[in-house]
């Protein structure tokens, strides 16, 4: 069963749980979304909180993916800029699907909803975003039809001795 996809969900308690659940099974999977296993539901809830403070200020979207439940099973951020020579891109921020539903496809289509989303905002010509080289989503997003655009060898500091790069890349929208 595909995923249903919704810009900017109403907010509350429950998608807060669903969020922060959903980035810690990423996290201890070993996805590369800020953090480094082990963490808890604590350790992320500073970072969903400067999310929550982004959209409330209009600076940044929220993108969800529902499973069949109605559990929350994907997200991705969308970022504006405020920057006055920037505002015709976006930046996309914390992809995710959950552990249990990866290979079903639903990965392509979270990519394909936040292009969908982006498009539907005034003015968005193109998404950036950036990948923690060593992971293979440089290969996932290429097959979205991202290209690289840039990399920082070594940017990344995973664990002492484990750098990796920071690949930008680019999905122009038109």
């Amino acid at each position: 069963m595909a995923l249903t996809f919704e810009l900017d969900p109403r907010g509350g308690p429950a998608l807060g749980r669903g969020v922060l659940a959903l980035w810690t099974d990423v996290s201890n999977a070993g996805g590369a979304v800020g953090f480094v296993p082990p963490v808890t539901a604590d350790d992320i809830r500073p970072q969903w909180r400067q999310h929550l403070t982004a959209m409330a200020e209009g600076r940044m979207r929220l993108l969800v993916g529902y499973d069949e439940h109605g559990e929350v099973a994907a997200t991705a951020f969308l970022a504006l800029n405020a920057h006055r020579l920037m505002t015709h891109w976006v930046w996309l921020y914390t992809v995710m699907v959950h552990p249990r539903h990866q290979g079903k496809g639903y990965g392509r289509d979270l990519m394909a909803a936040a292009a969908d989303a982006a498009r539907g905002l005034d003015g968005i010509e193109a998404i950036r975003l950036t990948c923690r080289g060593g992971t293979g989503t440089d290969r996932f997003y290429a097959s979205c039809g991202y290209k690289e655009v840039g990399r920082v060898p070594g940017a990344i500091r995973v664990a002492e001795g484990d750098d990796r790069d920071d690949i930008m890349m680019l999905l122009p929208l038109n």
